[in-house]
């Protein structure tokens, strides 16, 4: 990714916000924090609806107000041939409002989504059971 220098003055108390995400996530440095932040800041103006949580597998894009990952809409809305009658059976304590954000995100960042579907596609229940073997429960 081509990257450009740019000199931007921080005021104090935004600086101080800066750095106190920036510890939280350990090995991150200052510019790497700002860009993140002003990228997802971008990415939820551009998708309203949309907001980003951080998790085991990092940071994703979540549909607001839910706990429901922008893949998860997509996978299922793939799985039903990209109807939308399915994906509201499929979702329906989700509105309207809320789907159309998670169609809405994945229109707009395809590359991303359909990355974080090939990586949950490799979790097989073999894959599952042999990594994670407690991950359905304690035996017994």
């Amino acid at each position: 990714m081509a990257t450009h220098q740019r000199s931007i003055r921080i005021p104090e108390h935004l600086d101080a916000l800066i750095e106190r995400e920036r510890r939280g996530r350990r090995g991150k440095g200052w510019s790497d924090q700002v860009i993140e932040l002003v990228d997802e800041s971008l990415r939820m103006r551009r998708c309203p609806g949309i907001v980003f949580r951080e998790g085991p597998a990092g940071r994703r894009a979540v549909v607001e107000g839910t706990g429901v990952d922008v893949w998860a809409v997509i996978g299922e809305w793939q799985t039903a041939g990209r109807g939308w009658a399915a994906l509201v059976e499929s979702f329906p304590q989700l509105t309207e409002l809320q789907l159309r954000a998670g169609l809405s995100y994945y229109a707009m960042y395809p590359v991303e989504v359909d990355e974080r579907l090939a990586a949950e596609a490799e979790w097989t229940p073999g894959r599952l059971a042999a990594e994670l073997p407690f991950a359905g429960g304690l035996p017994g």
